[in-house]
């Protein structure tokens, strides 16, 4: 079980009624009966007053219990499932509007979050964040009562934080810190309280953005990083936001390039850093453009130029080849016959599209690659092909599908340089090499590659 459902379940089974029967005086924590003989004064010890239970033999499995005993449940059920457990949330009367504890409210909130009920999911983290109101509020105070002075490191502060403690513990030894007059260390641990709750802020963005409301996103991105400036998901969340919504604001638009900038400077390790640059840099040439629409255009005025010299290969290509999918045969492609015919003309295209990639023509070698993948999803030179045609042209998939390739075959991106390279291309094989390089750091033929970039 994950940890937010595991959560979840002991919110659920923290707000359910007592299983007691009516009139049962309530037991205190520690003082159950022994599981094994029932004797008081013990470990698990009857309450005081309760009275004498006789000793008796194990009652056998399957045996009745005796009349107004609570159900007893069985040790050997698996817990239940996500969608029985939102299933026994759904059914429980008042649970939404019942007051909870910021712990609590969170944890509803992530199992419903991770399970695609954004709605639900919005009014749980809402009520988590209403709880930790307070301690936001106390954290920049407290910050802004320190001035230019840095927060002190977690060991020096010494919170005395363990794990699984509750917000509101967390807090209450914050407010003692700051009356005692150590508004550093409280300054501090008032920072480290929040991180669950920064998370609770990020899983707010992206179930606003989820439910269409962009503007009430982008607040809850940036109360993260009002926060905590150098937050990486933060970061990025907020300016791929601004990139996406922004495309005419060059002033927002620049702020999004400063975010992603500010990601690959604090996270330059960070998985989210190589998009981070690839963003930083197309919108670089979106401002210089005068922004989005106005660099759509150069881009498509450049593609139909690069189109138009390469009609005459295009109008060349077999007319047993391949043709470009359409919707309606995408369902058909997996029960495709493969002939030799087939696996001829697919292997062409490739060849082609290598051809296109030497030369420049990357909308030319795309339209290729994309006949193919389809055809073999496991072929290490189309996928390789592809990602370069897409970082070629700039596309917003480009970094992600780039990734994917490097993921599932970097040996292949590698000898695609090579083709290029014996094509006449050194300048792209140079610089497929050099993102290669850069994009994954433990390469295993990190030697030879280098060597060719040196010569």
């Amino acid at each position: 079980m994950s940890l937010s459902l595991a959560l979840a379940t002991a919110a659920l089974l923290a707000a359910e009624p007592s299983p007691l029967p009516p009139g049962h005086p309530t037991i205190p924590p520690g003082t159950q009966a022994s599981p094994t003989t029932g004797a008081p004064g013990a470990a698990g010890a009857l309450p005081e007053g309760h009275p004498t239970m006789p000793a008796s033999a194990p009652v056998a499995p399957g045996a009745p219990l005796p009349q107004g005993h609570p159900p007893v449940s069985d040790a050997n059920k698996l817990p239940p499932s996500a969608e029985e457990l939102m299933k026994q949330l759904d059914s429980t009367e008042g649970l939404r509007e019942r007051e909870k504890t910021f712990e609590i409210a969170s944890s509803l909130g992530k199992l419903y979050y991770t399970n695609g009920r954004n709605a639900e999911a919005l009014s749980y983290l809402a009520q988590a964040q209403a709880q930790s109101d307070g301690v936001r509020t106390r954290f920049l105070a407290l910050k802004k009562k320190l001035g230019k002075t840095p927060l002190l490191s977690l060991s020096e502060a010494n919170c005395g934080f363990t794990p699984g403690q509750t917000l509101d513990a967390m807090d209450a030894a914050v407010q003692a810190r700051a009356k005692s007059g150590d508004t550093a260390g409280a300054a501090t641990c008032a920072r480290a309280s929040l991180e669950p709750v920064l998370d609770v802020e990020l899983l707010r963005g992206n179930a606003l953005y989820l439910q269409g409301d962009s503007v009430a996103s982008l607040k809850a991105y940036a109360r993260v990083l009002e926060v905590e400036p150098r937050h990486a998901e933060g970061l990025f969340s907020h300016a791929s936001l601004l990139f996406e919504t922004q495309g005419e604001n060059l002033p927002a638009l620049k702020s999004a390039r400063e975010g992603f900038d500010a990601l690959v400077a604090a996270h330059p390790q960070s998985p989210r850093a190589p998009m981070a640059r690839e963003l930083s840099q197309r919108i670089e040439e979106t401002v210089k453009a005068g922004g989005r629409q106005k660099w759509l255009a150069s881009r498509a005025e450049d593609r139909r130029v690069r189109l138009s010299q390469g009609q005459a290969q295009a109008a060349a290509l077999p007319s047993d080849a391949p043709r470009p999918l359409t919707p309606e045969m995408v369902d058909a492609v997996k029960n495709t016959e493969r002939t030799p015919e087939l696996e001829a003309g697919l292997a062409k295209l490739v060849d082609e599209g290598e051809e296109h990639l030497a030369r420049g023509r990357y909308q030319e070698a795309l339209a290729n690659y994309t006949r193919v993948v389809p055809f073999q999803p496991e072929n290490g030179r189309a996928k390789a092909g592809m990602a370069w045609a897409l970082v070629g042209l700039g596309r917003p998939m480009g970094a992600r599908v780039w990734s994917v390739a490097l993921q599932g075959d970097a040996g292949a991106v590698e000898k695609l340089g090579d083709t290029l390279l014996a094509k006449g291309d050194a300048k792209g094989a140079k610089a497929l090499w050099e993102k290669l390089s850069q994009d994954v750091p433990n390469y295993p033929n990190k030697a030879a590659l280098q060597a060719k970039l040196s010569q």
